[in-house]
């Protein structure tokens, strides 16, 4: 496994890069104010722009950390920071990570994500030479479970009542792929 950061993927429509502190009012405006993306991904709302830069100097500060990749997801349509992906855990020891995503309701159901999600596949098997990646959805984001399922993960399992919510508990559906099942798709 290697750690080399997080380092620009271009794709057909999208941009991947780091973020910067020009990004604050494309992610107030677009996702990180609203509940129902945020809460699908189990992240805060912000609602000020102080409260955005807070946490884009969270992410710009740790791009010193070779171990850590989080990309600004930029659709090269409209030039606009329209939603974030990233490795947000990575064992180092064990050589996996697991993805994070979210996207602006405008540029949902476009196939976007499943461009991002394909990139930082690539990126994480070839690049960083990682064993497995592993990703996670809440069992009522049905948008979440096709972007998973078409990037060609394997369904794990169901942590059962994972989360709680609205006086609702919900499952956390967990899939993953093996690099020999990534390298597996690429040749077919």
């Amino acid at each position: 496994m290697r750690s080399i950061g997080t380092n620009t993927i271009e794709t057909y429509r999208l941009i991947l890069r780091r973020f910067e502190y020009e990004d604050a009012s494309d992610m107030l405006e677009l996702w990180v104010s609203k509940p129902e993306i945020q809460y699908l991904y189990s992240e805060p709302v912000y609602t000020t722009i102080e409260e955005v830069n807070e946490l884009l100097k969270s992410y710009i500060n740790s791009y010193e950390n070779m171990n850590y990749y989080r990309w600004a997801i930029i659709d090269k349509l409209t030039h606009r920071c329209v939603g974030q992906i990233a490795f947000y855990f990575v064992d180092i020891k064990n050589h996996f990570a697991e993805i994070e995503y979210c996207i602006a309701t405008d540029f949902q159901n476009k196939g976007l994500m499943t461009e991002a999600v394909e990139a930082i596949i690539k990126y994480g098997f070839e690049k960083i030479v990682f064993h497995k990646i592993q990703i996670s959805t809440k069992s009522i984001n049905a948008q979440s479970k096709r972007v998973i399922e078409k990037c060609g993960f394997i369904y794990e399992g169901t942590l059962r009542d994972y989360f709680f919510y609205n006086g609702d508990y919900i499952d956390r559906l967990y899939y993953s792929m093996l690099r020999k099942e990534y390298d597996n798709q690429k040749e077919g």
